[in-house]
């Protein structure tokens, strides 16, 4: 379920910025480095998490100045919620991944239990190593079944949206990343 374009204002509106355009240009450049650094000789297959990595992928890949495939999955526990719930795989990745260098990315690493299942699910596949890019990861005061070898920035224990990740559907197009007050979810 989306929300009304009213109701996207009104949340943009009442939110707190947590973190800028220029923040989020600098994490990408930083991780483009990090991930050139570790796979540039190795032809990775770069799977983006659909619908949250749109926005990183496409500032992220031409910052990646060696050869890679590029494919996505698309994997949720969230859905219209703002709480995870069960994982629904809608689509694996229509490239072969046996044998190969597989990078995910994704926009956040919220609880862990996404990533940590697309990692058993490679692995399980028989990829010949996985690596896991995340532009935020969000800070859950517990310990998460995976961590990601390449994080953007740090976040707090808030809702955030912008950059990837939505509030009821909206505002992945912001160029920035914002958080909502304290009890708006």
């Amino acid at each position: 379920m989306t929300i009304s374009a009213d109701k996207a204002w009104r949340i943009l509106e009442s939110a707190e910025r947590v973190c800028s355009a220029v923040a989020v240009s600098e994490a990408v450049a930083r991780i483009a480095q990090e991930v050139s650094a570790q796979l540039k000789d190795r032809m990775p297959l770069v799977l983006g998490v659909m619908r949250g990595s749109v926005v990183f992928a496409g500032h992220l890949l031409p910052l990646l100045r060696f050869p890679l495939e590029f494919d996505y999955l698309d994997v949720t526990r969230y859905g219209d919620k703002t709480q995870g719930g069960a994982t629904t795989w809608r689509v694996s990745p229509g490239t072969q991944v046996r044998g190969r260098v597989v990078l995910v990315i994704d926009d956040i690493l919220d609880e862990g239990e996404t990533l940590a299942e697309i990692r058993d699910k490679m692995l399980a596949a028989g990829v010949k190593a996985f690596y896991s890019a995340v532009f935020a990861d969000k800070d859950i005061g517990r310990v998460k079944p995976i961590s990601a070898d390449f994080v953007g920035v740090r976040l707090p224990r808030r809702y955030v949206f912008g950059f990837g990740m939505d509030v009821g559907g909206a505002w992945r197009n912001l160029p920035e990343v914002y958080a909502l007050r304290d009890g708006e979810e």
